[in-house]
C-alpha cells in the first residue's frame, strides 16, 4: 500500500511539475510588461545552481546528514576521480545547449504543440538506445514509433488563417519547431550516454547528477555571457526576474528529480500516462488561460495518435530512461 502511495504520489508531482514547467514558460515568454525580459540564459545557470544545491542535500541525507562523510564523498568520487568526472562534460554541454533550446521554442510555440511534438524525444532516445547500447525494441514499441512521427507531423499541419498572421506565425513556427527538433535529438543522445556511464559505474545517481551540474553551471555562465554579455554587464543577470521566472528556475531545477523519482516507484505504463496527462492539461489550459492555442481537429487528431504512441512503447520492454534530466 505504502508503494502504491509512493508510485501515484510521483506520477501525480510528475504531471504538476511537467505541465506547470511548460505553461510557466511560455507564459514567462509572452508576458508583456514594464521593463526588459528576463534573459533564458541566465535562467539556464541559475536552474543548473539549485539542481547542484539539491543533488548536495540528498547526498547528505544518504549518509545520515554526516557532514564529514558528505566531504569524503564529494572528494573521493570527484575529485580524486578526474578522469570519471570529464566524462560528464559532454552530456552536460548537450544538456545545456538543450535547456536554453527550450526556451526558444516555447517563445515561439504554444504550449500544446510544444508538449506534443518534443515527444518525438521518445524516437531519438530509442534509436540513439539501439546504436549506443546495442538494446533491441520490440514489434510494438516500432510501430509505436511510426505512429509517434505521424502524429507529430499531424500536429504541425499548417491551419488555415489570414495571410498576414499566418506569415508571421508561420516563420516565429517554424523556429520553434526547429527548436525542439534540435532539443529532441541532443536529449535523446545525452539520455542514452548518461544511462551508459550510469550503467558502468557504481556512483550514486545524485552524484553523477552533481558532476553533470558542475560542468552545466560552466558551461551555462559561458554561454550566457557570450550570448548575452553586454545586456548582463549593463543591467545584472537578474534584470526582468519576476515571481513567474523564479517559479520557473525552480521548475526547472526539480525536473530531473522528479523523473528519477518516477523511474524509482512507477512503471513505463504509468509514466506514459502522466505525459499523456501532461499533454492534455497543456492543451486545455493553453487554450482557456494563455488563449494562445487555436485547436483544429487534425492537431487533436495529432495529440490522440502521440498519447497512444507514448503508451504502446512502454507496454513491451523497458523505455530507455534518463534519471537525471527531465
Amino acid at each position: 500500500m505504502a508503494s502504491n502511495r509512493l508510485k501515484y504520489l510521483s506520477l501525480g508531482v510528475l504531471v504538476l511539475q511537467t505541465t506547470s514547467l511548460v505553461l510557466t514558460m511560455r507564459y514567462s515568454r509572452t508576458l508583456q510588461g514594464e521593463g526588459p525580459r528576463y534573459l533564458a540564459s541566465s535562467a539556464v545557470v541559475l536552474a543548473e545552481l539549485l539542481k547542484i544545491l539539491a543533488c548536495v542535500l540528498l547526498v547528505f541525507k544518504e549518509h545520515n546528514y554526516s557532514m564529514r562523510a558528505l566531504n569524503s564523498i564529494l572528494r573521493q568520487e570527484i575529485l580524486n576521480k578526474p578522469i570519471e568526472t570529464l566524462k560528464l562534460a559532454i552530456p552536460s554541454g548537450i544538456y545545456t545547449l538543450q535547456n536554453n533550446l527550450l526556451y526558444l521554442a516555447l517563445s515561439n510555440l504554444d504550449a500544446a504543440t510544444y508538449q506534443v511534438t518534443y515527444q518525438l524525444k521518445i524516437l531519438t532516445t530509442a534509436l540513439f538506445s539501439v546504436s549506443m547500447l546495442g538494446r533491441r525494441l520490440g514489434i510494438y514499441q516500432w510501430i509505436s514509433l511510426l505512429i509517434l512521427m505521424a502524429g507529430v507531423a499531424l500536429v504541425q499541419w499548417p491551419s488555415e488563417s489570414a495571410p498576414e498572421k499566418e506569415a508571421v506565425s508561420a516563420g516565429s513556427q517554424l523556429v520553434g519547431v526547429a527548436a525542439v527538433l534540435v532539443a529532441c535529438c541532443s536529449s535523446g543522445f545525452a539520455g542514452v550516454y548518461f544511462e551508459k556511464i550510469l550503467k558502468e559505474s557504481k556512483q550514486s545517481v545524485w552524484v553523477r547528477n552533481i558532476q553533470l551540474g558542475m560542468f552545466g553551471l560552466v558551461f551555462g555562465v559561458f554561454g550566457m555571457m557570450a550570448y548575452d554579455g553586454e545586456r548582463v554587464r549593463e543591467s545584472g543577470m537578474f534584470q526582468g526576474y519576476n515571481t513567474i521566472t523564479w517559479t520557473v528556475v525552480v521548475l526547472q531545477a526539480l525536473g530531473g528529480l522528479v523523473i528519477a523519482a518516477v523511474i524509482k516507484y512507477a512503471d513505463n505504463i504509468l509514466k506514459g500516462f502522466a505525459t499523456s496527462l501532461s499533454i492534455i492539461l497543456s492543451t486545455l489550459i493553453s487554450y482557456f488561460w494563455l488563449q494562445d492555442f487555436d485547436p483544429t481537429s487534425v492537431f487533436f487528431l495529432g495529440a490522440v495518435l502521440v498519447i497512444v504512441a507514448t503508451f504502446l512503447y512502454g507496454y513491451e520492454g523497458k523505455t530507455p530512461s534518463n534519471p537525471s534530466r527531465a
